[in-house]
């Protein structure tokens, strides 16, 4: 049973690697696709980008973030608090996640949604949270 849960949290922490890195790599390439010429050939080639990068990396790495977390939530009950701050730190990543996806079918609607300097900004948002996430985790708190 001990090992099982190494295992998964292991795989789940694998995920959410791959999901930080998508999380802050798109804000970037929105900063390129802002100030594209529309329907020029960089706007095409950070379409492309966009799309598979949450296609291939983030959906997928995400879901199975979020399976895997509920899985190991259900080892921890009834969860700390340490562990609901966290969960609920992932939540709004999961909502982030949501806000970039919208994001990009305005870009490929040829939109322009924000500045090159908004997502410059928020590009650092995933940053600070997995700081918040990394330290809750580790050092588990007791308040």
């Amino acid at each position: 049973m001990a090992d099982a849960y190494l295992w998964i949290k292991a795989a789940h922490l694998i995920a959410v690697i791959f999901w930080m890195a998508g999380l802050l790599y798109l804000p970037r390439l929105f900063v390129y696709h802002s100030v594209a010429k529309p329907g020029g050939e960089l706007e095409a080639k950070m379409e492309e980008a966009e799309v598979k990068l949450l296609r291939t990396i983030m959906n997928p790495a995400m879901i199975v973030a979020f399976l895997l977390g509920l899985v190991l939530l259900g080892y921890n009950m009834p969860p700390p608090l340490w562990l609901l701050i966290k969960v609920a730190l992932a939540f709004t990543l999961i909502g982030y996640h949501g806000f970039l996806a919208k994001t990009r079918k305005q870009f490929l609607q040829g939109g322009r949604p924000r500045s090159e300097k908004f997502f410059r900004r928020i590009n650092e948002i995933p940053a600070f949270f997995t700081i918040a996430i990394v330290l809750l985790a580790i050092v588990k708190p007791g308040f």
